[in-house]
């Protein structure tokens, strides 16, 4: 059977999406870990004292790795700008891989002492340096890729290997809790999720190494070329950088809430046991996964900024209810319901937000557009979500939190309100159109 010229386009992009977003899914799953394993080897890395200030210790540390993400932003953006998306996504990989493979083999703080946690901090700031690239770049690369008219479906696939790697990082953890004691998962058992991000990391190399340059790279003109990745040329869009600030600043703490933060909540707060916790989390976060293309479909048909303001409203509403009652959820199907509640409102934001980003600026500062002022809001509100929760948590006020998240989401309600309908306005869509960037 011989494909028509349709049919060949559809799976040239459809290979090329799998294979940006199998990188995204390792890059997620290497930074999802760190979270996911800290319950084990956070007495690893340092001195022996109460259980609350261990992963305050590590949830400043997870902080610290997103300070480095506008850095990274800031770096491979102008390298996805001016040499490509394909080799910034190489790069960003590389430097994941060498982050993970830092902290698989440091030795405890019984061994080493103050050198553990400050190898822990430096491999960590790697990570952040390599995620920061990859969410701009990714994000652009996904939008350029796809198909007009479904730039929000295949965009959405962003947030769906984003998801999945936080997924396979549970995954392995449910595995290991079921094949290891607790004392073996403390010793030496956090250590092999590591190992596993670092070779998925290699394998992922080679394979991006083969994905096609987007067709708005290729075409961009020598004017253009001159000032791509440029912070002047980025400034001449101030209204399209203070958007993404608001667009970013309430979803990436909601997100970071519901993803990372909830499942400490669910041991330390609400009393869970911790295999119950991974179970309730994945498979939570498996439905989120598989809603976000239906999403990001819709927002094709219906316009991104419905979806948006869905999410405004009911974060708002509904986040301290949500948390109030999840306090008192000593039942696992409950607790399970309420988290997956919370996701399903996230998903108005995190199916869209790629694409959103990508339609509001040119090709020639596009992946800066996009990673800069995200990574700057997320390394300030979204990264250190955490840590806020547990500080307020260790001085008796935990439930301020919970006004804290819907505030934030708040503040962007008013910017999902205030903004226009980005793909009638899509700057993708307007370059391709006239043949141009």
């Amino acid at each position: 059977m011989t494909l028509t010229e349709e049919q060949k386009q559809s799976r040239r992009i459809t290979a090329n999406i799998f294979k940006g977003s199998l990188g995204n899914l390792i890059e997620w799953y290497d930074w999802y870990v760190y979270s996911a394993f800290a319950v084990y080897f956070s007495e690893e890395f340092f001195p022996k004292g109460d259980p609350t200030s261990q992963l305050l210790n590590t949830a400043a540390i997870f902080a610290v790795g997103f300070l480095m993400r506008p850095i990274g932003s800031l770096l491979m953006g102008q390298y996805a700008d001016r040499r490509g998306r394909r080799a910034a996504l190489t790069l960003s990989i590389t430097v994941m891989a060498g982050g993970s493979l830092i902290i698989a083999v440091t030795p405890s703080y019984a061994t080493i002492g103050m050198l553990s946690p400050i190898i822990l901090v430096l491999a960590r700031l790697l990570q952040g340096l390599s995620l920061g690239g990859e969410y701009g770049t990714s994000a652009t690369y996904l939008s350029e890729m796809a198909s007009s008219g479904r730039r929000g479906f295949y965009s959405s696939f962003q947030y769906v290997t984003l998801v999945a790697g936080q997924m396979v990082a549970l995954g392995v953890q449910i595995i290991l809790q079921l094949m290891l004691s607790e004392e073996a998962m403390i010793s030496w058992g956090w250590r092999i999720p590591f190992v596993i991000g670092a070779t998925g990391a290699l394998v992922v190399l080679w394979l991006r190494r083969s994905m096609d340059e987007s067709e708005q790279f290729t075409k961009m003109g020598s004017e253009s070329k001159k000032k791509a990745g440029t912070l002047q040329a980025l400034m001449q869009y101030p209204k399209a950088v203070f958007t993404v600030v608001g667009l970013t600043l309430g979803g990436t703490v909601a997100f970071y809430t519901y993803t990372t933060y909830l499942q400490k909540f669910m041991v330390n707060t609400v009393g869970l046991d911790k295999k119950a916790v991974s179970w309730i989390n994945f498979i939570a976060l498996l439905i989120f996964a598989l809603i976000q293309p239906l999403a990001g479909s819709l927002s094709d048909r219906i316009g991104r900024r419905p979806l948006l303001l869905s999410f405004g409203i009911f974060g708002t509403l509904l986040t301290v209810p949500l948390f109030l009652l999840m306090e008192g959820a000593h039942n696992s199907i409950v607790a399970f319901l309420l988290m997956l509640l919370g996701l399903i409102i996230i998903t108005g934001y995190t199916s869209i937000n790629a694409v959103v980003k990508a339609e509001l600026f040119p090709t020639e500062i596009r992946a800066l557009g996009v990673g800069f002022p995200y990574s700057l809001t997320v390394a300030i509100f979204g990264g250190t979500a955490e840590f806020v929760a547990l500080w307020l948590k260790s001085i008796g006020i935990e439930s301020l939190f919970y006004y804290y998240v819907s505030l934030c989401i708040f503040i962007s309600l008013i910017a999902y309100w205030r903004m226009g309908e980005s793909s009638k306005t899509s700057r993708i869509e307007a370059e391709l159109k006239h043949g141009k960037s």
